[in-house]
This record gives C-alpha cells, sequence and structure tokens, in this order.
C-alpha cells in the first residue's frame, strides 16, 4: 500500500533550505519597491496631485430626498430630453441628482468651467455612480439614506454619460443618466 500524507502533518526531513543570495536580493528589491509605491501613493502623489475629489456623504431620508430632488427640478427644469426633465441650474448651486430603477433624474446642463456641488442619493436600492470627463473620473456607490455630496467644475463642452455600475437589476444595463456642458 502507497504511503499517505496528511496536509497537517510536518513533513518528515528538510523540506526547506535557506534563501540563496539571488533569492534574497529579489525579495529586498521587491520589499523596497513596495515600501517606496506605498510612500508615493500615501503621502507624495496627495502632495504634488490636484486629483483628488473630496467626497462627502451624510444620512437623509429617501423620501425627503425625493421630495428636494422634485423641488430642484421644478425650480430649474428648461425641457425634456426622452421624457427626462432637463434642468440649469445657476453656477454654484446645488445639483440634485436621485438614482432610481433604472433611472437618473434629471438630465443636467452645466456651464463650463463653473463650480457645482452634486448631491446624489438613491430612492430605491444601491447604485452606482460613474461619470468620466476630460481630468476627472469618478467612481462610487450611490445608497439610499445617504447623501453623496461631490464638487465639480466642468471644463470641457459636451455630453457626458452617466452610468450605474453596480447591478441594481433586470433593467440594469439601461440605466444611465446625462450631463450636458455648454459654453
Amino acid at each position: 500500500m502507497a504511503g499517505r500524507f496528511s496536509p497537517l502533518a510536518k513533513p518528515q526531513g528538510m523540506w526547506w533550505s535557506p534563501l540563496g543570495r539571488d533569492e534574497r536580493l529579489w525579495v529586498a528589491i521587491a520589499a523596497i519597491w513596495g515600501l517606496g509605491m506605498f510612500l508615493m501613493i500615501a503621502f507624495i502623489w496627495p502632495a504634488i496631485g490636484n486629483e483628488q475629489n473630496e467626497i462627502q456623504s451624510y444620512r437623509i431620508d429617501p423620501a425627503e430626498f425625493h421630495r428636494l430632488t422634485t423641488e430642484f427640478t421644478e425650480t430649474y427644469q428648461i425641457g425634456e430630453m426622452d421624457g427626462v426633465p432637463v434642468v440649469a441650474p445657476p453656477p454654484g448651486s446645488d445639483i440634485y441628482l436621485e438614482a432610481q430603477q433604472f433611472a437618473w433624474r434629471p438630465v443636467v446642463q452645466l456651464k463650463r468651467g463653473e463650480q457645482y456641488r452634486f448631491l446624489i442619493s438613491s430612492r430605491d436600492v444601491q447604485h452606482g455612480f460613474s461619470l468620466v470627463m476630460e481630468r476627472h473620473s469618478l467612481n462610487f456607490q450611490v445608497l439610499p439614506g445617504f447623501i453623496t455630496a461631490i464638487h465639480l467644475t466642468p471644463e470641457q463642452v459636451g455630453e457626458f454619460a452617466v452610468v450605474c455600475n453596480e447591478f441594481c437589476g433586470a433593467g440594469h444595463h439601461l440605466m444611465t443618466g446625462r450631463i450636458i456642458v455648454t459654453d
């Protein structure tokens, strides 16, 4: 009968040998490289780059956020696009953007070079917010009962898609919104 070995039993004899000179060199290089990358990510890039988005989050009742979004939409609505209201708030204002299966409401029209504060929340289930706009690449979760607040200054004219990147149900693939930037 063949001998059987248990993965829990200690191997017989000497089953390992000390690292050789070349192996120690490569382990040291990998450790130094890893430490250097950690220090760069933690301290150097935030100090010299201005690419960090400050995202704030706080609690709100979903019904209250829906009321605020409806009020915002009625105040600044300038038309409709595919049955979704289009709003054009003044520069510097708060923009309420609501996720609901399977739509982002409203479509937002912004002015290039002006700063806006987006207040984003979900009415029903967890969604994902993904926006790629020139230098800005935003990607975060949108949860019911929480507002996510971000500051955004669009720098390029065009139409940009807001995509839900968290599976939210059977119509998830249809859930896209729009941000339009004009001069």
